[in-house]
Parts: C-alpha cells; structure tokens; sequence
C-alpha cells in the first residue's frame, strides 16, 4: 500500500488539460501529483484534506502581474510592484509571470531580488526595454529597445523568461513592436504587446494581423482604449482576424484596462478571452481588479463556463508560455493545486473605471498548495483539530 504525503478527498476536481470533471481524489507525493482517482486509501497518509463541495483546479497561472518591488518610483525594482507570495496563495495562483517590469539590463537583479527568493513560481515577460519599466520616460526610449540584448538574455535563462513584452509606447511608429517580435523570434519565445497609445498611424488590425505572430499575445483585450470595439459599438473585426490568424488574447485587467462597455459587448459576440490574467499591482489590487479570482468570478457572470474560466486560468497560460509542466494535475506534475468555493448570491463587481455589474455567482479561494505544501488555507481544512490537552510539541515532532 503506497503512503502518500497528502491525500485531498471528494473535491470536484477540473483538470481542463486531462478532461476531469468529476468528484475525484488526488494524491501528492514528494511535491508532484501521484494518484488521481476515483477513491484513494488515506489509511497511510500523512496528512488528509476533505474537500467535498469544493473545487479542486490545478494552482492558477497569473500571466500578466508586476512583481519587482524595489524603493524605486516605477514597477522596476519600485513600489508599484509587489511582492508576489503575499498576492498569488490567497487568490489560488502558484505560478504568476511578471509582465515586462524587468529589461534585460535589470533582470539579473529581479532573479536575485524576487525569483530566487518567492515560494511562488515566478516567471518572466522581459521587457524590450532595457531598463524595463522604469518610468514613463523610459519606456519611450527607442535607442534602449534593441531586440539583441533581450533575445540574449531570454536564451540566458530558458523557462523561466518565457516571452518579451513591448508596453505604453506613445509613439505612431511600430519600432518597439518590431523590435519585440525580432527578439521574441531570436529567442523561440512569445511577445505579449500592452498597444500604449491609440493611433491612426497604427490601426489595431495591423497589428494584429500583418506584426504579430501565431502565438503571440494582446493583453488588455477589454480595455476599450485602442479601438477593440468599433464606433457602432461591436466588435473591431481585426479582433476576430487576429484570432484566426493564431493570435491570443489576455484579459490584462489591471487599473484602467478593463471596462464593462468593452466586455460585455465583446462577449455577447462571442469573443471569450484565451487568457485570464490581473494585471497585478499596487494599484490594480486595491480598485476593481483585487485578485485573480475576482477576474475569474467576473467571466463567469459574462457567461463563461467554469471549466473554460478555469481553463483560461490554468493549462492554456500553461500552453501559450511553452510550460506544458504546468496548469494540469497529470501524474508526474507538480502538485500546485487550488480549492474554490462556488458561492450563490448577489455580489457586485467593479471594472477599472468605477462601474458596477452585479453576479450570482462568485469563485471564493479556500485552500492553496504549491509543490505539495499548503501556502494558503482560508479555515484551516488542512490544520488538526485542537482538543483540550492537545500538545504543539507533539503535533511537531510528527511532522
């Protein structure tokens, strides 16, 4: 009889990547996935979690966060970033990739400063900025956008800067996008592109049709700020062609890149996000945004299924990062897994320019476990009960 480290019991389990959508039982061994099956013996199990009436989802991918804090004024080594283990548990993300707040004259500093040191996974879009984001002059400085020293770095540190990303530019010409795509190409790796300014000069479907590539990734799709929907209020169909030419699109919610006008028109339509992602940062958190299960739970009052909001979440981040390791609960895999509680009720959510839509439905965190140790645990479903007479010393000596 096999004893496993942690058994979670009677969770309906949604594994989009393995086709699970059932009451299941997971095992977890040495901090990989061991077991998932119908019933598994806890008889020898070290430690035993019940999650029956819960939801049981692989640990969530943010692929869109800023996570370099630093004494700094900006996202780079700044205070508009924030730490990632104190943001990612309690909303059920093990894996969150950093958005372009590091260049690659800065990212040896965020390995060492916040990679190497989080419990969380943390990933990396490199900036085409050499600098990063390191304030909005800087990230208008074509001369610091060459494509060679980030294509560099990125092959320096395989897996873990897994694309470049070109943002805020407020110029009309496409150097910082062209620039991004020839490193992303040199490298093997995607370029996520936040459009910055709207200009004629640069109609979205260019962009998204004739300088990105199959693979690469729109974040901010719902922003309404660069002519996602049309003046007849639907859908720019450079979207729908974006899409069909292989392009993916990221939810990016943030601050001020998420609106209800945007969203919900686009949605009627059809237009579901591949990606859900925050936008994560000091500003974004403490607005409508306020954490990954938030996102999620807004999806699912615009009429997403849960196992695509969940699949959003989890195995495609997984897939458009080139990290098949993630975002699934296969045997083998590392046991990053997150449970949820489906609420009923009324709950009202807020987009990034003060408007509220109300839901019936809300995704609320309840557990989180990164590589086989739970990080999070909202009522303590995998604490021992205290009785009277119960001895600490004794409850750690067995573990």
């Amino acid at each position: 009889m096999l004893a496993y480290d942690l058994v979670i019991r009677r969770g309906h389990v949604v594994d989009p990547k393995n086709g699970l959508d059932a009451i299941l039982d997971i095992a977890v061994n040495d901090g990989k996935i061991a077991e998932v099956a119908k019933s598994i013996d806890v008889s020898t199990s070290k430690q035993t979690v019940d999650a029956a009436g819960y939801y049981v989802t692989p640990g969530l991918i943010d692929l869109h966060a800023h996570l370099f804090p630093g004494p700094e004024d900006n996202f780079a080594n700044g205070r508009k970033s924030v730490a990632p283990d104190g943001f990612t548990f309690r909303a059920g993300v093990t894996t969150a990739v950093d958005a372009g707040s590091s260049g690659a004259s800065s990212f040896e500093l965020f390995k060492k400063n916040i990679i190497d040191r989080s419990e969380t996974r943390v990933l990396a879009f490199l900036n085409i900025v050499g600098r990063g984001m390191a304030g909005a002059d800087a990230e208008q400085d074509v001369g610091d956008m060459t494509p060679g020293p980030a294509a560099r770095k990125a092959k320096e540190h395989p897996g873990t800067i897994v694309g470049i990303k070109t943002a805020h530019y407020g110029g009309k010409d496409w150097r910082p996008v062209e620039n991004s795509v020839q490193a992303g190409e040199d490298a093997g790796i995607p370029v996520m592109v936040d459009f910055g300014a709207d200009h004629p000069e640069r109609p979205l479907e260019t962009l998204l049709t004739e300088k990105l590539r199959p693979g690469d990734i729109y974040s901010h799709t719902y922003s309404g700020l660069r002519g996602e929907l049309g003046e007849d209020g639907r859908l720019n169909p450079g979207m729908q062609r974006g899409r069909d030419c292989g392009v993916l699109f990221d939810v990016g919610h943030g601050g001020s890149s998420f609106g209800w006008d945007t969203a919900v028109p686009a949605m009627n339509e059809g237009f579901t996000p591949d990606v859900i992602s925050t936008d994560l940062h000091i500003t974004s958190m403490n607005a409508g945004m306020q954490d990954m299960s938030n996102v999620m739970s807004k999806f699912l009052v615009l009429g997403m299924a849960l196992r695509d909001v969940v699949s959003a979440s989890t195995w495609k981040p997984a897939q458009a990062i080139n990290r098949p390791d993630l975002g699934n609960l296969s045997v083998g895999a590392p046991a990053d897994l997150a449970v949820f509680s489906l609420e009923k009720g009324t709950f009202g959510y807020v987009d990034s320019f003060g408007f509220r839509l109300d839901g019936s439905k809300r995704l609320a965190p309840r557990l989180t476990i990164r590589a086989g140790k739970v990080v999070w645990d909202l009522a303590g479903k995998a604490a021992q009960q205290w009785t009277p007479g119960a001895s600490r010393v004794d409850k750690h000596q067995k573990h």
